[in-house]
């Protein structure tokens, strides 16, 4: 079988690309043939996120074992496309060069026979030009402030005037470690 997916860039603008690419191919397979159709040199880092129908971000898959125990982490490469994504579970998110954040929301549209003779993957069309640099994304948690009152304290400037003094490193007894 044949999935054909659209890849959208998180961005202001319209910008994507349809690539088909086979069932059996990995997440491996098909993050090569999303930095090609975009047309980045596929030198960074990537991972891919599971998310849920409104493109909530879930449980990541790397490109390299990134774990504390080697082995432990499964990566893109041990992923068939067939594992992870179906009729049912359609969308997974992509991000490409985590200094930059390329953010690619990536949405399976359809499943159809192979065609005999076509080479997969395949950029099937392609729209809008990429920008010089990637969306600015905002991280903030949707609790941040009930996290930031969480370790308010309720010192005043009073409170502070044990730290008022001569400064002086000598007191503490650390004098070997000063000079």
């Amino acid at each position: 079988m044949v999935y054909k997916f659209r890849v959208v860039l998180d961005a202001e603008e319209d910008i994507f690309r349809d690539i088909a690419i086979l069932a059996d191919d990995t997440l491996e397979d098909l993050h090569n043939a999303i930095f090609n159709s975009f047309g980045f040199d596929g030198m960074e880092v990537a991972s891919f996120y599971t998310c849920d129908e409104t493109w909530n971000q879930e449980d990541e898959i790397s490109l390299f074992d990134t774990g504390d125990v080697p082995g432990e982490q499964k990566t893109m490469s041990a992923y068939p496309l067939s594992d992870l994504l179906d009729e049912k579970n359609t969308k997974i998110i992509y991000v490409y060069d985590f200094i930059n954040m390329w953010t690619f929301l990536v949405e399976l549209a359809a499943v159809e026979e192979q065609v005999a003779g076509n080479l997969y993957p395949e950029t099937l069309f392609s729209h809008g030009e990429m920008p010089d640099e990637a969306a600015e994304k905002n991280f903030e948690a949707d609790n941040a402030d009930d996290f930031a009152s969480e370790f308010e304290d309720d010192l005043d400037q009073d409170d502070l005037d044990m730290f008022e003094g001569d400064d002086n490193f000598e007191d503490f007894g650390f004098e070997e470690n000063w000079n």
